[in-house]
Parts: C-alpha cells; sequence; structure tokens
C-alpha cells in the first residue's frame, strides 16, 4: 500500500467489522427501503416515529456479541433514507431524542468503545424526510409519481446546509470517530452536488484520523476515483463492494492495491425484515471473510436489530459460530492480506508477513500440499487452532513431487476443522 493509505492501516489490520442498519423501518419490518419501494406518503410512514420505542435496546449486549464473533469495529445507522435521526441533533425533531426520549447513538458509541472496538457512523446523504430534497422525479424518492410534488420552491441548498449541519454534530458530539460511512451518490447527484469538498475539508478539521468510503462519488456499484491517477479531495480512504466480493480484489489503474470493504447481508435485506429468514450459513461467512482478506479487503456484515432493539436470534447463533471458529483461527485474519501466490484447490491463503496461512476447506487424501514455497524457505509449520507441529512429509508417496511441500494432518481422513482448518506456515527472514 501506498503512503495515501497511511490512515486506513487500522481498519486494514483489523479486516472485520459488524454493520447494523436500524431505524423506523423496523416497525413495519419489510426492510430498510420499504417507504421508496411502496412509495408511502409521509402520513403514512412518519407516524411511526411516536412509536418507535427500542425497550430491549442495549448497545452493550451489541458490542459483546461483535466483540465475541471475532469483528474490531461496527457501523451503525445515524440517518438512513427516510431521514429519521438516531442521534441528538438541533437541526429537525424527527429524532430519537425527540420520540424516545434517548440519544442512541451515544448509547452505541459508549457501549462499543468500552469493548475496544472502532466506531463507526453511517449517514445517508439522501433524506425523503426533508422538505427541500428533490420528491417529484427523483428515482428514489418515496413521491417521485406524484406530480403534485413539484420541486419549483424547493431549495436544494438549504437541504445542503442542514446536511452538512448534521454531519457537523457527529464529528462533534460523540468523540473520536474511526468510521464515517456515506451512502450514496447516484445520477447527478455526485461530487460536488453534494458540496463534498468543502463537507470533507470540515470533516478532516473535526476529526483528522476517519477514514471515509467512496461513496460521496459513487454507489456500490462503482469505485469512483480513488483508483485513478487523480482522486478527488472526496474520493474517500476506501472502496465499498456493495453485495459482492471483487473476483481479483481491487487495485487502481497502476496495478497498486486499493483498501476496500465488502459490505453484505446475513439475509437478503439491511433493515429488519420479519418474513426474510433466508440466512448465509456461518461455514459461508467465515469462508467468504477468508476470502475478502486473501484479497486484500475487509468484510462488514450487516445485521438489522428488531422495532424492540434485539438482534434477530438467527443472526445471533451465526455470530457465534463465526466467534468460534475466530477464536482459534484469528491469528489468519488480522493483519493478513493477500499472498500474492496461487490459490490452492482446497481453499486459499492469507499472508502477515513471513507467516503464510493456508485455509484447507476440502478434505485432503493423505497428504496435503502446500503450494507456492520451497522446503528449505520453511521455518516450522504448525495447525493453527491447537498450536501442534505438524512435520513436511517424506515419503515415497511425495517424492514424485520434489519441487512441493507436503504435511500430513494425521491419521484422520476428516479436516480437524470442517469449515475451514488453518495450517500457519513460518517462513525463514
Amino acid at each position: 500500500m501506498t503512503d495515501k493509505y497511511a490512515r486506513s492501516a487500522a481498519f486494514r489490520h483489523n479486516r472485520f467489522g459488524m454493520f447494523i442498519h436500524w431505524g423506523l423501518y423496523a416497525i413495519p419490518a419489510r426492510g430498510e427501503w420499504v417507504r421508496s419501494t411502496e412509495q408511502i406518503p409521509p402520513e403514512n410512514y412518519e407516524y411511526l416515529a411516536e412509536e418507535f420505542d427500542p425497550v430491549h435496546y442495549d448497545p452493550r449486549k451489541w458490542a459483546k456479541l461483535a466483540k465475541q464473533a471475532g469483528m474490531r469495529y461496527a457501523v451503525l445507522t445515524a440517518k438512513h433514507h427516510d431521514g429519521f435521526c438516531l442521534f441528538d441533533t438541533k437541526t429537525t425533531d424527527f429524532n430519537a431524542v425527540k420520540t424516545c426520549g434517548r440519544d442512541l447513538i451515544r448509547e452505541y458509541v459508549d457501549a462499543f468503545r468500552a469493548e475496544g472496538l472502532g466506531v463507526g457512523l453511517y449517514y445517508s446523504l439522501l433524506d425523503w424526510h426533508h422538505p427541500d430534497y428533490p420528491h417529484y422525479g427523483d428515482r428514489h424518492h418515496p413521491l417521485r409519481n406524484d406530480k403534485t410534488q413539484t420541486n419549483e420552491h424547493r431549495d436544494f441548498n438549504r437541504y445542503l446546509d442542514y446536511m452538512h449541519e448534521q454531519i457537523r454534530e457527529i464529528c462533534t458530539n460523540y468523540g473520536k470517530i474511526d468510521i464515517l460511512w456515506f451512502d450514496f451518490s447516484y445520477d447527478e447527484l455526485r461530487g460536488e452536488a453534494w458540496r463534498a469538498e468543502k463537507l470533507v475539508k470540515m470533516v478532516r478539521e473535526l476529526q483528522p484520523d476517519v477514514i471515509m468510503d467512496n461513496r460521496l462519488e459513487v454507489s456500490g456499484e462503482g469505485f469512483g476515483s480513488l483508483i485513478t491517477d487523480h482522486p478527488t479531495a472526496f474520493s474517500g480512504d476506501f472502496v465499498s463492494p456493495e453485495q459482492i466480493i471483487p473476483p481479483e480484489g481491487i487495485r487502481d489503474f497502476a496495478g497498486n492495491l486499493v483498501p476496500w470493504e465488502a459490505c453484505i447481508t446475513m439475509n437478503n435485506n439491511w433493515g429488519y425484515c420479519a418474513k426474510d429468514h433466508f440466512f448465509k450459513p456461518a461455514e459461508m461467512m467465515v469462508r467468504k471473510l477468508v476470502e475478502c482478506v486473501s484479497k486484500g479487503g475487509n468484510l462488514i456484515l450487516n445485521v438489522g436489530p428488531d422495532a424492540t432493539g434485539e438482534i434477530p436470534e438467527q443472526s445471533v447463533q451465526i455470530l457465534e459460530e463465526i466467534g468460534r471458529w475466530m477464536h482459534r483461527n484469528s491469528a489468519s485474519i488480522y493483519g493478513c492480506g493477500r499472498a500474492d501466490m496461487p490459490k490452492p484447490e482446497y481453499g486459499r491463503i492469507t499472508r502477515n508477513g513471513n507467516f503464510l496461512y493456508y485455509h484447507v476447506m476440502e478434505n485432503q487424501v493423505n497428504f496435503l500440499c502446500l503450494p507456492g514455497i520451497q522446503r528449505d524457505q520453511v521455518k516450522k509449520i504448525r495447525l493453527l487452532r491447537d498450536g501442534s507441529e505438524l512435520q513436511v512429509a517424506d515419503h515415497w508417496i511425495t517424492d514424485n513431487y520434489p519441487d512441493l511441500v507436503f504435511v500430513q494432518l494425521g491419521e484422520s481422513p476428516v479436516l480437524p476443522d470442517p469449515v475451514d482448518t488453518v495450517i500457519q506456515v513460518e517462513l525463514k527472514a
């Protein structure tokens, strides 16, 4: 990585985070885009603010769950597209402090900091509540097809003043923020349409060490100017592919590695959706985390708490299973990245300096090949989960392949960990 990415060093080291999408949309429980997809008028949606009373919201439980899962940071929606704010703000009464008497962001920030986790806040550039945000004709606004909602007297500059002031509040009132996750740019609303350079200058003055995603320029479908020879002042610190893991990771035009983070849902929705039980199993998510790291990226895995503030039980179970694997194998994740070696047929390789981590995801017949290294490079080999020694195989079966290194995992043909058995190889300096 080049020096321009120094700010994101801790972020890249940590590799694994929790995304939390939570807001009024948890009450209809049909996903975070419900107001747009169903084109719900304000009178049939915004009354939900008076009902929003998350009696079971205990961010200390969330933080402990994230930490147990091996996550090192989190990002919570301070404001989503519907405009409802979970933080204390002087700009609007459409916020949790006014409706349920709690600064939900303050509680989150304090709880996650107490567990030693990085604190991130998501902020939507869109706002379907604000009267000056484009209504009719905007392809996402709930009233986009209502011809009575003319934009003639709407002043987008008033909205931008409002938006910038909210971001100033976030950057001023909650201590050190590690990540600001903006979402998102589209059509003509990109870059300077948000007064992005001025916005980033303000953020950097208030939070000099914060890192930002690239969505002041693009959405989840784009890379933005960060991968070009001339990134803008608002290009961000990392690329944010959504619901996809880049096939080869992400590099800039010169072929240099670029920081990136894949944001992935556990089921098919970001916000709570009561009927969506299509959860990705823990085994799959462990392997996808490994895939991200092996390609030089991060994974931020989403949970969508319900209206009471509880994380769905299926999500909890998945995170607990991931945590059991991470408890024994996190050294192959934290601080690791690309090995720049051919991908083995049975899994993947991650690397941290002189340590290679072979992730074995398929049972092997007798001996396991460790491609990409020579015998005289090896200092020692260990099974990561318990530290037990593995020896380079000297056997007539492997003599036909003198340029390859083989080890034997034991007498059982079944992997010690069927999800992902990790072999740690320390190379000679």
